[in-house]
């Protein structure tokens, strides 16, 4: 329990091992505003069998992306944007699974074991009904007192990765272990599985203030690259820092997760094939070599982002929709044409025909 409760200190730091004291981390120093657009939407179309999960982008390239401007989660604003440039985000399904490719320019920066001094990049979902993108969940209640009960409806799930300890291109996320102990868990990576009802009651899946309940399981997977990486044929823990620091180039995160959990607890989102589903990424750099705080991070919109896992009938709707236009535009084309080669050639005909002369009928009379 030590070691678990260190943990939650280290990755999450929002309250002290006697819960002395709130970290003012992600407390806005004025009042909230967001101007994002309604019309942004991510689809994750139904593409089974074409993503291998391991950091690279290969077999993303025929995936529609959608790029977003990076803007500080506290105080999105323009001017303060995220200076390596946007973030692209690639989803799909395949019926049984959901897959995400984040895609964000940035030098290469690695240091072994902080995870503060190396990118990282979450993604959060709506679960409550009315869980709010702001404040993360927006549950109003302290630390000491947010519970299942008291913030009912305000639950988001949460995926977090950080590289400080993950080698790229090798797995991450939920394992025997951990998920043997029943908690959202990566004690060999940092890919982990929360939930949080606000930014003070973050919790492991599994874990909870009023007791633990060991039915939780991890259940992303995910990986990590970036251009400057060479070695294809795969890296250890040896060769860490892997690459050499402020190489230009685009680190790329790839994560997956079943559409459908085994959670009890309310603390998984689920995905219906068919159906919309709330969602955001949060993206952290260290800007200047400098290590990043739990709260400067930016995020790609200051309100949910519209995520349609669509069903395979409508893509194929589509692909059939546009096949029959296809066909019906050839088809008209080579009627035109076929028209215009008889007019062509009918005119040719009578244009070289013999005239006929005109004989008055008295003439056989």
């Amino acid at each position: 329990m030590l070691l678990r409760f260190i943990s939650l200190l280290v990755f999450f730091a929002t309250f002290s091992s006697t819960q002395i004291g709130l970290v003012n981390s992600h407390e806005e120093s004025g009042e909230w505003g967001c101007d994002s657009d309604p019309e942004t939407q991510v689809q994750a179309e139904y593409k089974p069998g074409i993503i291998t999960l391991d950091g690279h982008a290969d077999d993303w390239k025929y995936v529609d992306g959608f790029e977003f401007s990076l803007l500080p989660a506290l105080d999105p604003d323009q001017e303060n944007a995220y200076k390596g440039g946007k973030m692209t985000v690639k989803a799909l399904h395949d019926g049984k699974d959901v897959f995400f490719m984040l895609q964000v320019d940035g030098e290469y920066v690695y240091s072994k074991g902080d995870n503060n001094k190396c990118p990282s990049v979450a993604l959060m979902f709506q679960v409550g009904e009315k869980a709010s993108y702001h404040n993360m969940g927006g549950c109003k209640a302290s630390p000491d007192t947010c519970t299942s009960k008291t913030c009912k409806g305000s639950e988001v799930d949460i995926m977090h990765f950080s590289i400080g300890n993950a080698i790229p291109g090798r797995l991450y996320g939920g394992n025997p272990i951990d998920n043997r102990d029943g908690n959202g868990g990566d004690r060999f990576g940092h890919l982990v599985d929360l939930y949080a009802w606000n930014p003070h009651c973050r919790h492991l899946d599994g874990l909870s203030p009023s007791g633990n309940d060991t039915s939780a399981q991890n259940n992303w997977k995910g990986a990590w690259w970036h251009d400057s990486l060479t070695l294809h044929s795969g890296f250890i823990e040896e060769d860490s820092p892997y690459a050499s620091s402020g190489q230009k180039g685009t680190y790329y995160f790839e994560f997956s997760r079943p559409l459908r959990t085994m959670d009890r607890l309310q603390q998984d989102v689920q995905f219906t094939i068919g159906q919309l589903s709330k969602f955001s990424v949060a993206f952290w750099y260290p800007v200047d070599g400098n290590p990043w705080l739990g709260s400067g991070h930016y995020s790609v919109s200051c309100d949910w982002v519209p995520l349609d896992i669509s069903d395979s009938s409508s893509v194929l709707r589509k692909v059939a929709s546009r096949s029959y236009w296809d066909a019906a535009s050839a088809f008209s084309l080579i009627l035109s044409v076929i028209s215009v080669c008889l007019s062509v050639f009918i005119g040719y005909r009578v244009s070289k025909s013999k005239a006929i002369h005109f004989t008055p009928m008295n003439d056989h009379l």
